[in-house]
């Protein structure tokens, strides 16, 4: 397993990556994408379970759901710097006839991609789907999901986690990335939320929260707790406390970047935050 050191060197290459694919194509979105960087790292690199190559049915290995799938440029750099496609592909993004477009597809087979989330809202029900699956065929591997804070607001979520725990999914781990932004502003301005960890549980979900979402350590120490808590007969929900833009500081504590791209001064300045650790593509 990759040590800390690594993941970081892996996550300050996939900043970069994140940051020239937006810039290339004056198109995508940067702030989601580099406040997740260190948790899709630390799942690729050490906590999902994975077989060799890339098989849609995901039998006998972890299977993981991108939901929010607006940050998409950082799910295209992990899979590609694990090895699912050629790292030079990060180069189409969001181009003509690419596999890598804006929103994830899955028509043009893009290894690692199991699920269409262009539409906020659908991947928890697509990785409860996929969990009870897991259990029919006695497969005694783990579904992972992630969703965006205010894709909660969208209220397919909300059956699908009531769902959840009274069929008792207890195979699966929903990780919220926990930033308070979304495109128009903070999600206390746009729909006030309250208090999800007190409405996960009101579902009767059993939550944790990882206060510290963009340290490599404490979302490992986190994810294996929310792992030892699995097949006690509730789902478990995973609060990710991030910083969107996390790792270029004209990004950070702002809403702004969450669907703009910077110009090329910006870029600049962006990457020499963060120097090339793996090489560029």
């Amino acid at each position: 397993m990759p040590n800390t050191t690594q993941l970081n060197d892996f996550t300050t290459q996939v900043r970069r990556d994140i940051l020239r694919m937006v810039h290339a194509v004056n198109s995508g979105h940067p702030g989601g994408s580099l406040g997740c960087a260190e948790f899709l790292v630390s799942l690729y690199q050490n906590i999902l379970v994975r077989k060799p190559g890339f098989s849609m049915d995901g039998i006998g290995e972890d299977v993981f759901f991108l939901s929010n799938g607006h940050i998409s440029p950082v799910f295209y750099s992990v899979l590609a710097r694990s090895g699912y496609f050629p790292v030079a592909e990060l180069a189409t993004f969001r181009k003509i006839n690419t596999r890598l477009q804006g929103h994830p597809t899955t028509h043009d087979g893009l290894p690692g991609i199991r699920m269409a989330s262009g539409s906020l809202g659908q991947g928890l029900s697509v990785a409860i789907g996929a969990a009870q699956a897991k259990k029919l065929n006695h497969d005694a591997h783990t579904i992972y999901c992630l969703l965006g804070d205010g894709e909660l607001q969208e209220g397919q979520n909300w059956e699908a986690i009531m769902y959840a725990s009274a069929k008792k999914v207890d195979n699966l781990i929903a990780t919220i990335d926990l930033n308070g932004k979304q495109i128009d502003g903070t999600t206390e301005e746009v729909l006030c939320m309250g208090s999800l960890k007190a409405k996960f549980e009101a579902f009767d979900w059993q939550v944790l929260e990882i206060k510290q979402g963009n340290d490599i350590d404490a979302i490992l120490a986190g994810m294996q707790t929310a792992k030892s808590l699995l097949g006690n007969g509730k789902p478990v929900c995973v609060l990710l406390h991030t910083e969107m833009g996390n790792g270029v500081d004209y990004m950070m504590h702002t809403h702004a970047w969450h669907g703009k791209a910077p110009n090329d001064a910006q870029l600049e300045a962006a990457l020499a935050q963060n120097p090339a650790t793996l090489g560029d593509y």
